[in-house]
């Protein structure tokens, strides 16, 4: 397996080091590679924060730490995909059970009780959920958006030892996936800080966002 892809299964978690992302979009092409993902669809994104902007002074590539120092990390490209949350707002607000947060600790989709209400769409704070299947009038409007399509890290992969495709194609090896101990520790031995927030760690970690203080 890839540096980054320390362990796989029950309770494998999946978390970026932003600091190693360069945007290279391989992992967008392997995604739609491995799963047929259409052209104008895609499971994973790089969002890229602050563009053009320099981070405060010493902090630049070091966008994790000039977030927990309180200053501005500069322009910092982050893969954004659904992080199988601990504490998932959309498995929270779904009001028809469609998304299931399962006991190894994966999120999933359940595309018959799905009914595109696009509820989960506003309650995530990644932007994991899409919804390939809306279009421009109605569907935005009473939420019509079809089936809801997101990251499923890979699941079958690993039920058969492989890590996700998008962390085993990782360039710089941004993606990790462990448990949230492996993760913490391959992110000290990086140097590099966690990106997100307080309250986005409790979000995506649960009670294991003490791992990473």
């Amino acid at each position: 397996m890839h540096d980054g892809v320390m362990s796989t299964g029950e309770d494998a978690r999946i978390f970026p080091d932003v600091e190693a992302c360069i945007d290279c979009g391989g992992c967008v092409v392997s995604c739609k590679r491995t799963w047929d993902v259409p052209r104008d669809e895609q499971r994973i994104s790089i969002a890229t924060m602050l563009e053009g902007q320099e981070a405060a002074s010493g902090l630049n590539a070091s966008s994790g730490k000039a977030m927990e120092q309180g200053e501005s990390p500069g322009e910092t490209a982050v893969p954004m995909q659904c992080y199988h949350c601990s504490n998932a707002p959309c498995v929270s607000v779904c009001p028809t059970d469609s998304l299931i947060s399962k006991e190894n600790g994966f999120v999933r989709v359940r595309d018959d009780l799905c009914i595109g209400c696009q509820y989960c769409l506003s309650a995530c704070p990644f932007g994991a959920p899409q919804f390939p299947n809306e279009d421009d009038g109605v569907a935005n409007l009473v939420g019509s958006g079809g089936n809801m399509d997101k990251c499923t890290m890979c699941e079958e992969r690993q039920d058969v030892g492989k890590g996700p495709a998008c962390a085993e194609e990782c360039a710089t090896d941004a993606i990790l996936v462990g448990t949230p101990a492996q993760i913490s520790d391959e992110l000290d031995n990086r140097d590099s800080g966690t990106f997100f927030n307080d309250v986005a760690m409790d979000i995506i970690f649960g009670e294991d966002a003490s791992e990473f203080q």
